[in-house]
C-alpha cells in the first residue's frame, strides 16, 4: 500500500472519529443544559446539601437516546426500543417528569410527604405533583434520586399545560433541610421551554406503542368504572323492586 492509498483509506475513519466526537460533545452539552444543580453549605459546620433536578425536555430525551446508541453501537431498531422504554418509564405521554437527586452530607432530612414539598410553575400556572418516588418520604442521609411527575394536561379542559409557556420553574421548600433553610426559603430550578416541542417525541413506531399502552390503560379504567356503575345500578334496581313490592302489599290491605 503506497502513501496515497493509505491516506485515502484513513480519511473515512478520521471522518467517523470526528463525527463521533462532535456528536458526543453535542449530546453532553444538551444533557448539561437540562440538568441543573444547586449546593448549600452550613455556615458553622462542614454540612452541605446538593440538589440536582433534570427536566426531561424533548431535546434532552433525544440527546440521551443518541448518546446511549453511540456508546453501545445500537442499531436503529435498538435505539428506537430504548427510546420507547424510556418514554414509558417517564410516563411522558401523560405527565411532565423531573428527576430529582439529593446528596445530603448534613443532618438527616425528613421530607414526608415529599409531594407537599414541591410545586411546578408553568408560566404563571401553579401545578402540584401527582406522583413521586416514595423513597423520598423516608429519612435521608447520603444520596437518593427519583422521578417526580406533574400533569401534562389540564384535568378539566384537557388542554396541554405547556402550550405557550416560556419557562418552567420547579420550587422545593427550603425546609426539607436545616442546611438549606439557613440559606433560602426555596430551592428553585428554572428552564426555558419555549423552543421545546414534546410532541416530536410522540411520533413514530415507539410513540404508537406508547399510545396503545395508554389506550389499554384507559380501557381498563373505563371497564372498572363500568363495573362500579353496574353494581350501583343493580343496587338501585333492587331497592326499586323492594319499594314497588311494598306498595303492592299496602294496596292489597
Amino acid at each position: 500500500m503506497n502513501k496515497r492509498t493509505f491516506v485515502i483509506c484513513l480519511f473515512p475513519m478520521l471522518l467517523v472519529c470526528i463525527f463521533s466526537y462532535t456528536a458526543f460533545g453535542a449530546s453532553d452539552e444538551v444533557l448539561k443544559r437540562w440538568s441543573k444543580d444547586l449546593e448549600y453549605k452550613a455556615s458553622d459546620t462542614l454540612a452541605r446539601v446538593q440538589v440536582t433536578a433534570t427536566y426531561y425536555a424533548a431535546e434532552y430525551v433525544e440527546a440521551l437516546v443518541q448518546k446511549e446508541a453511540e456508546q453501545n453501537l445500537w442499531t436503529a431498531d435498538e435505539a428506537e426500543n430504548y427510546r420507547y422504554e424510556l418514554l414509558k418509564t417517564l410516563k411522558f405521554s401523560e405527565f411532565i417528569p423531573i428527576l430529582i437527586k439529593i446528596d445530603n452530607r448534613g443532618p438527616s432530612m425528613h421530607m414526608a410527604p415529599f409531594g407537599d414539598q414541591l410545586v411546578l410553575w408553568i408560566g404563571k400556572k401553579k401545578v402540584k405533583s401527582v406522583d413521586y418516588d416514595k423513597r423520598f418520604n423516608f429519612k435521608l442521609q447520603g444520596q437518593r434520586e427519583g422521578l417526580v411527575y406533574f400533569p401534562r394536561y389540564d384535568a378539566k379542559t384537557g388542554q396541554e399545560l405547556l402550550e405557550g409557556a416560556k419557562t418552567v420553574k420547579l420550587s422545593i421548600k427550603g425546609g426539607i433541610s436545616d442546611v438549606i433553610d439557613d440559606s433560602t426559603n426555596s430551592v428553585d430550578f428554572v428552564w426555558d421551554v419555549y423552543r421545546d416541542d414534546p410532541s416530536r417525541l410522540l411520533a413514530g413506531p415507539g410513540a404508537n406503542k406508547l399510545e396503545i399502552d395508554r389506550l389499554i390503560l384507559r380501557i381498563d379504567k373505563l371497564t372498572t368504572q363500568k363495573r362500579e356503575l353496574e353494581a350501583q345500578l343493580a343496587e338501585i334496581q333492587a331497592e326499586l323492586d323492594s319499594i314497588n313490592q311494598r306498595i303492592e302489599e299496602l294496596q292489597k290491605q
